[in-house]
């Protein structure tokens, strides 16, 4: 089981300062770097502070020359928002940057309020059509001197300048959920990341299971890698533990906000819900996050992620993301590389 760190920025309040939470995730990248976690994830989204990432690859270039060991990956690019060549182009240079320490992600898109500013009238399925049509495109542009007539991009013959560091150029990792999204990442030699979100382990089996079915419908293939992205936190003592689940489920009811878009959304920050509004959905409650992400002391995280291993898992990815203090992150992911890693040789 190899560990990585999943984070962005996060603007809550008018009152935050981006330039405080820039050098805040620059700490949390470089105590995960430190610690010896396998890899760093950010992503791309827009014109949202809920999660500010609207170039992977420029918040990459700067980790470069700050992380020393940790690979460094997009967690993950939107595929309908990015020209085949573009997208070629900017991750092998990115991977230049990086010395060949560049994992591309690429994933449809989720949120709504995205397509209708930078992609008007897409919707998930045309977002992951575009994507199916990308990965192999960027693939053969890495290989150079290809021309492509599709059914959304037509160019003539292109090669990526400059070439990827990696032979074969970066990995890529497909973020799947329904079964022919796995299909379609191992059809391709892609890895798969999963995260079941606010939902149980029952969904964390049920992920995998779609992936192991995908396999074996390309026994031709390698196995490709799968990661599981889980809201993580390791408290100090029950207390603690309690506290982070209430902050969770704050979380999960500006997620779901956002998600929804319905919102109005001023300078960028969602309009603030009420406490009425924060505790009028069960499946999000405090208690739910207690049972269902990976919250409690090191023990029970211990226990939890051994399962994960268990069941096939290759890497586990601490998702960080959560609403909480600076310090309260801090704690936590300090927590983890000296408590939780250790139990698993890492």
């Amino acid at each position: 089981m190899k560990f990585s760190l999943f984070a962005h920025m996060e603007r809550l309040d008018a009152g935050q300062r981006q330039e405080n939470l820039y050098e805040e995730f620059l700490q949390l990248c470089e105590i995960a770097d430190r610690g010896g976690m396998h890899a760093i994830w950010t992503g791309e989204h827009h014109g949202m502070d809920f999660t500010i990432a609207p170039n992977p690859f420029v918040t990459i270039a700067d980790l470069a020359s700050r992380v020393k060991q940790a690979r460094l990956g997009t967690g993950t690019v939107i595929a309908p928002f990015w020209h085949p060549i573009k997208l070629a182009g900017e991750a092998a240079m990115t991977d230049l940057i990086t010395r060949g320490r560049l994992d591309l992600g690429i994933a449809r898109g989720a949120y709504s309020y995205e397509y209708e500013r930078l992609h008007p009238g897409l919707d998930a399925w045309g977002a992951g059509q575009r994507m199916r049509e990308l990965i192999p495109a960027v693939k053969n542009i890495w290989a150079g001197d290809y021309a492509h007539e599709g059914e959304f991009w037509t160019f003539p013959s292109t090669t990526s300048a400059p070439k990827p560091v990696q032979a074969g150029g970066p990995p890529i990792w497909v973020a799947a959920r329904d079964p022919n999204s796995h299909e379609f990442a191992v059809a391709n030699d892609c890895n798969v990341q999963v995260t079941p979100l606010w939902q149980d382990d029952g969904e964390t089996q049920t992920l995998m299971e779609r992936f192991e079915a995908a396999c074996a419908a390309h026994p031709q293939k390698a196995r490709p890698k799968i990661m599981l992205l889980r809201h993580t936190y390791v408290g100090s003592d029950e207390a603690d533990v309690a506290e982070a689940a209430r902050e969770l489920s704050v979380y999960y009811n500006y997620f779901f906000a956002w998600f929804k878009n319905e919102r109005p959304v001023h300078q960028g920050l969602i309009e603030r819900l009420s406490p009425e509004e924060l505790a009028a959905n069960p499946m999000i409650s405090a208690d739910a996050m207690r049972r269902n992400n990976v919250v409690g002391e090191p023990g029970e995280v211990i226990d939890r992620i051994k399962a994960y291993e268990a069941m096939g898992y290759d890497e586990y990815s601490f998702w960080i993301d959560t609403g909480m203090s600076f310090e309260r992150k801090k704690a936590s992911l300090e927590r983890f590389i000296a408590e939780v890693m250790p139990a698993f040789g890492a």
